[in-house]
Protein backbone atom coordinates (compact mmCIF):
# COMPACT_ATOMS: atom_id res chain seq x y z
CA UNK A 1 0.00 0.00 0.00
CA UNK A 2 1.07 3.55 -0.70
CA UNK A 3 2.31 5.47 2.27
CA UNK A 4 3.21 2.40 4.29
CA UNK A 5 6.72 1.83 5.59
CA UNK A 6 8.48 -1.42 6.08
CA UNK A 7 9.99 -2.05 9.51
CA UNK A 8 13.74 -2.50 9.37
CA UNK A 9 14.93 -6.07 9.58
CA UNK A 10 17.55 -6.67 12.23
CA UNK A 11 20.58 -8.49 10.94
CA UNK A 12 21.06 -10.66 14.00
CA UNK A 13 23.61 -12.89 12.33
CA UNK A 14 25.71 -9.91 11.24
CA UNK A 15 25.49 -8.32 14.66
CA UNK A 16 26.57 -11.52 16.35
CA UNK A 17 29.57 -11.77 14.05
CA UNK A 18 30.61 -8.23 14.94
CA UNK A 19 30.23 -8.92 18.65
CA UNK A 20 32.13 -12.17 18.38
CA UNK A 21 35.55 -11.80 19.91
CA UNK A 22 38.52 -11.95 17.64
CA UNK A 23 40.36 -15.24 18.13
CA UNK A 24 43.64 -14.96 19.98
CA UNK A 25 46.65 -15.63 17.79
CA UNK A 26 48.94 -18.54 18.48
CA UNK A 27 51.83 -16.15 19.04
CA UNK A 28 49.99 -14.59 21.98
CA UNK A 29 49.59 -17.97 23.64
CA UNK A 30 53.27 -18.75 23.11
CA UNK A 31 54.28 -15.39 24.63
CA UNK A 32 52.03 -15.96 27.64
CA UNK A 33 53.42 -19.45 28.20
CA UNK A 34 57.01 -18.17 27.98
CA UNK A 35 56.21 -15.35 30.43
CA UNK A 36 54.66 -17.86 32.85
CA UNK A 37 57.70 -20.17 32.61
CA UNK A 38 60.12 -17.31 33.21
CA UNK A 39 58.09 -16.18 36.22
CA UNK A 40 57.89 -19.67 37.74
CA UNK A 41 61.51 -20.64 37.05
CA UNK A 42 63.03 -19.09 40.23
CA UNK A 43 60.44 -20.87 42.38
CA UNK A 44 61.12 -24.16 40.54
CA UNK A 45 64.87 -23.75 41.08
CA UNK A 46 64.33 -22.99 44.79
CA UNK A 47 62.24 -26.12 45.32
CA UNK A 48 64.54 -28.40 43.31
CA UNK A 49 67.68 -27.22 45.09
CA UNK A 50 65.99 -27.68 48.47
CA UNK A 51 65.42 -31.36 47.60
CA UNK A 52 69.14 -32.05 47.09
CA UNK A 53 70.83 -31.89 50.51
CA UNK A 54 74.50 -32.71 50.75
CA UNK A 55 75.04 -32.36 47.00
CA UNK A 56 77.23 -29.78 45.31
CA UNK A 57 75.01 -27.46 43.31
CA UNK A 58 75.95 -27.35 39.65
CA UNK A 59 73.73 -25.33 37.30
CA UNK A 60 72.07 -26.49 35.07
CA UNK A 61 72.62 -30.15 36.03
CA UNK A 62 71.16 -29.61 39.51
CA UNK A 63 67.90 -28.37 38.02
CA UNK A 64 67.12 -31.88 36.73
CA UNK A 65 68.10 -34.22 39.60
CA UNK A 66 67.90 -37.99 39.42
CA UNK A 67 66.95 -38.32 43.10
CA UNK A 68 65.44 -36.10 45.75
CA UNK A 69 65.37 -36.04 49.54
CA UNK A 70 63.44 -34.22 52.26
CA UNK A 71 66.39 -34.08 54.67
CA UNK A 72 66.86 -30.34 54.20
CA UNK A 73 63.23 -29.73 55.25
CA UNK A 74 63.72 -31.86 58.35
CA UNK A 75 66.88 -29.89 59.17
CA UNK A 76 65.03 -26.61 58.72
CA UNK A 77 62.04 -27.61 60.86
CA UNK A 78 64.25 -29.18 63.55
CA UNK A 79 66.32 -26.03 63.84
CA UNK A 80 66.00 -24.08 67.07
CA UNK A 81 65.64 -20.72 65.34
CA UNK A 82 63.53 -21.22 62.21
CA UNK A 83 60.30 -22.33 64.00
CA UNK A 84 60.68 -19.37 66.40
CA UNK A 85 61.22 -17.00 63.47
CA UNK A 86 58.16 -18.41 61.73
CA UNK A 87 56.10 -17.84 64.88
CA UNK A 88 57.38 -14.27 65.15
CA UNK A 89 56.48 -13.63 61.50
CA UNK A 90 52.99 -15.07 62.03
CA UNK A 91 52.35 -12.91 65.11
CA UNK A 92 53.74 -9.81 63.41
CA UNK A 93 51.64 -10.36 60.28
CA UNK A 94 48.34 -11.53 61.79
CA UNK A 95 48.18 -8.95 64.60
CA UNK A 96 49.12 -6.18 62.16
CA UNK A 97 46.39 -7.27 59.74
CA UNK A 98 43.73 -7.23 62.46
CA UNK A 99 44.76 -3.83 63.81
CA UNK A 100 45.26 -2.22 60.39
CA UNK A 101 41.85 -3.38 59.16
CA UNK A 102 40.16 -2.28 62.39
CA UNK A 103 41.63 1.21 62.51
CA UNK A 104 41.51 1.76 58.74
CA UNK A 105 37.84 0.79 58.56
CA UNK A 106 36.93 3.00 61.54
CA UNK A 107 38.83 5.96 60.08
CA UNK A 108 37.38 5.29 56.63
CA UNK A 109 33.85 5.30 58.07
CA UNK A 110 34.50 8.58 59.88
CA UNK A 111 35.95 10.30 56.81
CA UNK A 112 33.26 8.93 54.47
CA UNK A 113 30.05 9.33 56.50
CA UNK A 114 30.66 11.71 59.39
CA UNK A 115 30.71 15.50 59.30
CA UNK A 116 33.15 17.28 61.62
CA UNK A 117 35.34 20.35 61.59
CA UNK A 118 38.60 19.94 59.70
CA UNK A 119 37.61 16.64 58.10
CA UNK A 120 39.03 17.45 54.66
CA UNK A 121 42.22 18.95 56.06
CA UNK A 122 42.91 15.93 58.26
CA UNK A 123 42.12 13.57 55.38
CA UNK A 124 44.55 15.28 53.01
CA UNK A 125 47.22 15.28 55.71
CA UNK A 126 46.86 11.50 55.81
CA UNK A 127 47.06 11.35 52.02
CA UNK A 128 50.20 13.51 52.09
CA UNK A 129 51.85 10.78 54.18
CA UNK A 130 51.74 8.54 51.11
CA UNK A 131 54.07 10.95 49.32
CA UNK A 132 56.84 10.53 51.90
CA UNK A 133 59.25 7.65 51.14
CA UNK A 134 59.08 5.04 53.89
CA UNK A 135 62.86 4.95 54.32
CA UNK A 136 62.90 8.60 55.41
CA UNK A 137 60.72 7.77 58.41
CA UNK A 138 62.86 4.88 59.68
CA UNK A 139 65.20 7.04 61.82
CA UNK A 140 62.52 9.13 63.62
CA UNK A 141 60.41 5.99 63.98
CA UNK A 142 63.37 4.18 65.55
CA UNK A 143 64.04 7.07 67.96
CA UNK A 144 60.39 7.30 69.08
CA UNK A 145 60.01 3.55 69.59
CA UNK A 146 63.34 3.46 71.44
CA UNK A 147 62.29 6.24 73.84
CA UNK A 148 59.07 4.34 74.54
CA UNK A 149 61.03 1.19 75.35
CA UNK A 150 59.73 -0.75 72.37
CA UNK A 151 63.00 -1.80 70.74
CA UNK A 152 63.58 -5.56 70.68
CA UNK A 153 59.94 -6.21 71.59
CA UNK A 154 57.07 -7.52 69.52
CA UNK A 155 54.75 -4.59 70.27
CA UNK A 156 57.47 -2.15 69.29
CA UNK A 157 57.72 -3.84 65.90
CA UNK A 158 53.94 -3.92 65.36
CA UNK A 159 52.83 -0.51 66.66
CA UNK A 160 54.43 1.74 63.98
CA UNK A 161 52.81 -0.27 61.18
CA UNK A 162 49.23 0.02 62.46
CA UNK A 163 48.52 3.52 61.07
CA UNK A 164 48.30 2.70 57.36
CA UNK A 165 47.24 5.72 55.30
CA UNK A 166 46.80 3.72 52.11
CA UNK A 167 44.44 1.25 53.79
CA UNK A 168 42.47 4.12 55.31
CA UNK A 169 42.14 5.80 51.91
CA UNK A 170 40.87 2.62 50.23
CA UNK A 171 38.37 1.98 53.03
CA UNK A 172 37.10 5.55 52.83
CA UNK A 173 36.58 5.31 49.07
CA UNK A 174 34.71 2.01 49.45
CA UNK A 175 32.53 3.10 52.38
CA UNK A 176 31.48 6.28 50.51
CA UNK A 177 29.40 4.04 48.22
CA UNK A 178 27.47 2.45 51.10
CA UNK A 179 23.93 3.93 50.83
CA UNK A 180 23.18 6.60 53.41
CA UNK A 181 19.61 5.29 53.63
CA UNK A 182 20.82 2.10 55.32
CA UNK A 183 22.74 4.08 57.91
CA UNK A 184 19.81 6.45 58.51
CA UNK A 185 17.43 3.49 58.95
CA UNK A 186 19.75 1.96 61.53
CA UNK A 187 20.02 5.29 63.33
CA UNK A 188 16.20 5.63 63.41
CA UNK A 189 15.98 2.13 64.90
CA UNK A 190 18.11 3.35 67.78
CA UNK A 191 21.52 1.97 66.80
CA UNK A 192 24.53 3.82 68.13
CA UNK A 193 27.52 4.86 66.03
CA UNK A 194 29.61 1.83 66.90
CA UNK A 195 26.66 -0.51 66.27
CA UNK A 196 26.12 1.13 62.86
CA UNK A 197 29.81 0.75 62.04
CA UNK A 198 30.03 -2.86 63.24
CA UNK A 199 26.68 -4.28 62.10
CA UNK A 200 25.79 -2.15 59.07
CA UNK A 201 28.89 -0.70 57.45
CA UNK A 202 31.50 -3.39 58.12
CA UNK A 203 29.52 -6.29 56.54
CA UNK A 204 29.22 -4.21 53.34
CA UNK A 205 33.01 -4.00 53.06
CA UNK A 206 33.96 -7.69 53.10
CA UNK A 207 35.51 -7.68 49.58
CA UNK A 208 37.79 -4.72 50.28
CA UNK A 209 38.63 -6.08 53.75
CA UNK A 210 39.75 -9.37 52.19
CA UNK A 211 41.77 -7.53 49.56
CA UNK A 212 43.44 -5.26 52.08
CA UNK A 213 43.97 -8.16 54.48
CA UNK A 214 45.82 -10.10 51.78
CA UNK A 215 48.00 -7.13 50.87
CA UNK A 216 48.78 -6.19 54.47
CA UNK A 217 49.62 -9.80 55.38
CA UNK A 218 52.02 -10.08 52.45
CA UNK A 219 53.59 -6.71 53.26
CA UNK A 220 54.30 -7.72 56.85
CA UNK A 221 55.20 -11.34 56.13
CA UNK A 222 57.86 -10.15 53.63
CA UNK A 223 58.88 -7.06 55.61
CA UNK A 224 62.61 -6.85 56.17
CA UNK A 225 63.86 -3.34 56.89
CA UNK A 226 61.87 -2.37 59.99
CA UNK A 227 62.17 -5.79 61.73
CA UNK A 228 65.91 -5.69 61.00
CA UNK A 229 66.27 -2.24 62.57
CA UNK A 230 63.99 -2.75 65.57
CA UNK A 231 65.08 -6.23 66.68
CA UNK A 232 68.59 -7.02 67.93
CA UNK A 233 68.02 -10.40 69.58
CA UNK A 234 68.03 -13.46 67.26
CA UNK A 235 65.08 -14.89 69.20
CA UNK A 236 62.98 -11.91 68.08
CA UNK A 237 63.88 -12.10 64.39
CA UNK A 238 61.22 -12.69 61.76
CA UNK A 239 61.82 -15.14 58.94
CA UNK A 240 63.09 -12.61 56.42
CA UNK A 241 65.72 -11.29 58.83
CA UNK A 242 66.58 -14.73 60.17
CA UNK A 243 67.13 -16.25 56.72
CA UNK A 244 69.43 -13.36 55.89
CA UNK A 245 71.58 -14.15 58.92
CA UNK A 246 71.78 -17.82 57.91
CA UNK A 247 73.80 -16.84 54.85
CA UNK A 248 76.54 -15.61 57.18
CA UNK A 249 76.59 -18.89 59.15
CA UNK A 250 77.58 -21.16 56.24
CA UNK A 251 74.30 -23.05 56.35
CA UNK A 252 73.96 -25.57 53.46
CA UNK A 253 72.27 -24.08 50.43
CA UNK A 254 69.64 -26.83 50.36
CA UNK A 255 68.61 -26.05 53.95
CA UNK A 256 68.48 -22.35 53.12
CA UNK A 257 66.26 -23.01 50.10
CA UNK A 258 64.04 -25.31 52.17
CA UNK A 259 63.61 -22.53 54.72
CA UNK A 260 62.68 -20.16 51.90
CA UNK A 261 60.03 -22.61 50.66
CA UNK A 262 58.60 -22.89 54.18
CA UNK A 263 58.48 -19.09 54.30
CA UNK A 264 56.59 -18.95 51.01
CA UNK A 265 53.88 -21.51 51.90
CA UNK A 266 51.85 -19.39 54.41
CA UNK A 267 51.61 -16.47 51.97
CA UNK A 268 50.43 -18.85 49.25
CA UNK A 269 47.79 -20.39 51.52
CA UNK A 270 46.47 -16.96 52.53
CA UNK A 271 46.06 -16.00 48.89
CA UNK A 272 44.37 -19.31 48.00
CA UNK A 273 41.82 -19.07 50.81
CA UNK A 274 41.06 -15.38 50.20
CA UNK A 275 41.28 -15.48 46.41
CA UNK A 276 37.52 -15.31 45.89
CA UNK A 277 37.16 -12.19 48.04
CA UNK A 278 40.41 -10.75 46.70
CA UNK A 279 39.33 -10.93 43.05
CA UNK A 280 35.86 -9.59 43.91
CA UNK A 281 37.36 -6.66 45.79
CA UNK A 282 39.70 -5.78 42.92
CA UNK A 283 36.85 -5.99 40.38
CA UNK A 284 34.51 -3.91 42.55
CA UNK A 285 37.16 -1.27 43.17
CA UNK A 286 37.84 -1.08 39.42
CA UNK A 287 34.17 -0.71 38.54
CA UNK A 288 33.72 2.06 41.09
Amino acid sequence: MAGTTTAPVLDIAGASKKLRRKPTSRGTYVALVLAALITLFPFYAMVIISLQPGVAINIPDSLFPSSVSLDSYRDALNSQNIPQWAWNSAVYSVVSVVLVLLFASMAGYAFAKKRFMGREVIFWVFIAMLMIPYHLTIIPQYIIVGQLGGLNTMWGMIAPTVANAQAMFLMRQFIKDVPDEIIDAARIDGAGEFRIYWSVVLPQTKPILATLGTFVFLWHWNDFLWPLVSQQSPSNYVLTVGLNTLQEQQVPLATLMASAVVTFIPALLVFIFLQRYFVRGVMTSGIK
